[in-house]
């Protein structure tokens, strides 16, 4: 009987140990803060991604229609890196984007980093995602703050026309016919990228290296070529 007992506690542990829900990534941590740019930031070992807000690009620059222009986007890191860089910031994860960052609202002295960024005029309210420094970006274009007090596109305008341009720049470069690229990865994965495909602008092929254009996506997976998956 024993014996019996035994095997029905081992057998109910291993059980409940598969059933059991893995761990979830911790929602709150805290640590020293390195920005890496506008909306980008490491604190302590873990890669953030600041929630409800949106930065200019490094390589954007704002002005024209006879004023001058600027590199905002690297102006934007230099403001927000003077006021944060090294303080110790307390975030809390909300989700996990596609490059593996935290998205997180975070707090250096007790008051949120994305309400004041917002404010000050450095960065834009994200309303794809959430409208919580909506007014924040408001009053501070009324008071032609920061970026608001010179002629700016909004990052995410500016990354789909980067977009779009690069795009049409590869077509150009295309042979008649065969738009789409067989490009091989640094850890020599064959993957292919079509027209409108988010990494198909940027691509290169070098057909030294043994990448090659296919007229047809049938064409790229015959020749050993897996589709991307954005």
């Amino acid at each position: 009987m024993i014996y019996i007992r035994s095997l029905f506690v081992g057998a109910l542990g291993s059980l409940l140990a598969l059933t059991s829900p893995a761990p979830a990534a911790q929602s709150s941590f805290s640590g020293s803060l390195h920005v890496i740019d506008g909306d980008t930031f490491d604190v302590g070992d873990v890669r953030v991604r600041l929630f409800g807000v949106d930065a200019p690009e490094q390589g954007q620059t704002c002005g024209g229609d006879g004023t001058p222009q600027w590199n905002c986007g690297a102006w934007v890191t230099d403001e927000v890196r003077a006021r944060y860089d090294g303080h110790r910031a307390r975030c809390e994860r909300l989700d996990t984007d596609r490059y593996g960052r935290a998205v997180a609202r975070c707090s250096v002295d007790g008051k949120d980093m994305g309400r004041t960024l917002v404010s000050e005029g450095l960065l834009f309210a994200y309303r794809d995602y959430s409208m919580d420094y909506d007014l924040d970006e408001k009053r501070a274009a009324v008071r032609g703050v920061g970026l608001h007090g010179a002629q700016v596109q909004r990052p995410a305008a500016y990354r789909a026309e980067t977009r779009r341009a690069a795009n049409a720049a590869a077509l150009e470069e295309a042979p008649e016919g065969c738009v789409i690229k067989g490009n091989i990865s640094s850890k020599g994965a064959r993957i292919y990228h079509s027209p409108g495909q988010q990494h198909y602008g940027p691509t290169r092929i070098d057909e030294s290296e043994g990448e090659r254009w296919f007229c047809s996506a049938a064409e790229a997976e015959a020749a050993g070529w897996r589709p991307a998956r954005r």
